[in-house]
C-alpha cells in the first residue's frame, strides 16, 4: 500500500526521533519493521485525506506492508520503506499552504456577524509558526463558525489544496 509520511529534515520522525533510512540514487530507503499497536509501536503513515492533521517538514511516499491497521486518521504497518521524496512539498509550498489557511482563516472569522475579531487577531501572529498551526487554526474558526461541519469542510479544503499542488492522488 502506498500512503506518505512527514519527516524532519534529517529523516527523523516527530514523536519517537526514529531515522529513517532515506531514498537514494532513485532506489527507496530500507525496510523499517515494527509490531503494530497503534500510537506506541508499528509504521505509521497516512492518506492524503489527513496530510493536514500531520504535516510537516518533508514529505515522504512511503509503501506500507504486512500488517495494516486502519485508523480514523493515520495508517499503522509492521513494514514499511520510503520510497521517494515529494519534491513539491518544500519551502514555496510550505509559505504557500500557511499563506492561503491563514488568508482563508481571515475570510472565514470575517463572514460571520458579529465577526470573530478575538480570533481573527491571532491569525497573523502565528503565521510565523508554519501550516501545521494554520491549518489547524483556519479549522477552529470555520468549527467556530458552523460547528463540526465547518471543521470538516475546512481540512477537506486543505487536502484538496494539498493534492493539487503536489499533485497526489485523492
Amino acid at each position: 500500500m502506498i500512503a506518505y509520511k512527514f519527516l524532519h529534515e534529517d529523516g527523523s520522525t516527530a514523536f519517537t526521533s526514529h531515522r529513517w533510512s532515506l531514498p537514494q540514487d532513485g532506489g527507496p530507503g530500507g525496510w523499517v519493521d515494527a509490531p503494530v499497536d497503534p500510537c506506541r509501536s508499528g509504521v505509521h503513515a497516512c492518506r492524503p485525506a489527513h496530510l493536514p492533521l500531520w504535516i510537516g517538514r518533508t514529505l515522504y511516499e512511503i509503501e506500507l506492508e504486512g500488517e495494516i491497521a486502519q485508523e480514523r486518521s493515520k495508517l499503522v504497518a509492521s513494514r514499511g520503506r520510503l520510497l521517494r521524496r515529494v519534491d513539491a512539498w518544500d519551502a514555496q509550498a510550505r509559505d504557500a499552504y500557511t499563506r492561503a489557511c491563514a488568508d482563508h482563516a481571515h475570510e472565514l472569522a470575517r463572514s460571520v456577524a458579529p465577526a470573530l475579531d478575538d480570533w481573527d487577531a491571532q491569525v497573523e501572529r502565528l503565521v510565523g509558526f508554519g501550516p501545521a498551526l494554520l491549518g489547524f487554526m483556519a479549522a477552529r474558526i470555520a468549527q467556530k463558525r458552523d460547528g463540526p461541519e465547518g471543521y470538516t469542510a475546512e481540512r477537506a479544503r486543505q487536502v484538496d489544496w494539498l493534492a493539487e499542488r503536489l499533485r497526489l492522488p485523492l
